[in-house]
């Protein structure tokens, strides 16, 4: 343990002075925060009030409560991890949210954040008229299984295929399944892409597939470097994934079906490789050049 956390041992008492201690720390060595929260103090009180099993929207109350000897050490621990270790918070305490919705995750998959989220709990509103309507969903790379989750929630009457070419990201997979109870509607299914998925149609194929280029690979903060990196790279542009995914899917859409990809920060390069594609670009919080929509009919 470096000579900050020694000292703290002896020194901190309160919530308050954790979590100023936490804050600190985690700026003064410059962390990255993309994997739920967005600056030091946000991921430190969160830490901190996991750590001590409070309510993680309840910090006021608790701020001037002195911890107990073991309480100091777990609290300290787990900030000196994330500090000096630069390991994402969610693979720390084992959980990672969309919105209330809240997964499983470890180091086998990538920690869940993808602009589909926000889609499904619009049930894809106008692109779909009638959730109720779908009876067959793709999510093409589930790593975690969230995305297929929030579709069998978001597509009541649907079964949902979750595939993934990663065995350990899919036994992720099926403790998030597990936990929702929708092992009688989602199958898991290892398979690179549609590989495994002959003869197989859908209403509707979602995919958050790897997207990051290779410079941008090259230098991923530290953070990053404890993700799989098969779930990440994808080629020198990003969109290795993506082409195969487009040149495959339309023999796994039915009629009418439509297929939704993220690609990160490569719509202008997806269009130069594709424009005869009539790509209807989807506004999701971040803008509307992260995720796009095809009909069947724009693929054939």
């Amino acid at each position: 343990m470096s000579e900050h956390f020694a000292d703290a041992t002896q020194s901190l008492i309160t919530l308050r002075d954790f979590l100023r201690f936490a804050v600190s720390r985690f700026n003064q060595e410059g962390l990255y925060f993309g994997h739920g929260s967005s600056n030091a103090y946000d991921e430190a009180a969160y830490l901190i009030l996991h750590t001590l099993n409070l309510p993680l929207d309840t910090l006021n109350p608790f701020l001037d409560a002195r911890l107990t000897p073991s309480e100091r050490r777990e609290v300290l621990e787990i900030i000196r991890r994330r500090a000096e270790e630069r390991i994402p918070a969610a693979y720390l305490t084992h959980e990672a949210y969309l919105g209330e919705y809240r997964f499983y995750v470890d180091e086998r998959t990538i920690v869940p954040r993808s602009f589909i989220f926000e889609l499904l709990q619009q049930r894809l509103s106008p692109w779909i008229e009638d959730p109720d309507s779908v009876d067959s969903v793709l999510d093409m790379c589930t790593g975690s299984g969230c995305l297929a989750i929030l579709a069998a929630l978001s597509f009541p009457n649907a079964r949902v295929d979750a595939a993934d070419i990663s065995p350990d990201a899919l036994d992720v997979a099926r403790i998030n399944v597990d936990d929702y109870a929708l092992q009688e509607r989602i199958a898991l299914i290892e398979s690179d892409l549609f590989a495994n998925l002959e003869g197989r149609k859908y209403d509707l194929i979602i995919s958050n597939p790897p997207y990051v280029d290779a410079d941008s690979v090259a230098s991923l903060p530290a953070e990053y470097l404890h993700e799989p990196k098969l779930a990440l790279g994808s080629g020198m542009d990003g969109l290795d994934a993506t082409r195969k995914i487009l040149r495959q899917a339309a023999q796994h859409l039915n009629d009418n079906g439509i297929l939704i990809v993220e690609i990160g920060h490569n719509r202008d390069a997806l269009e130069q490789a594709f424009p005869e594609l009539p790509f209807t670009w989807l506004d999701v919080s971040a803008g509307d050049e992260f995720v796009f929509m095809l009909h069947r009919n724009d693929l054939a």
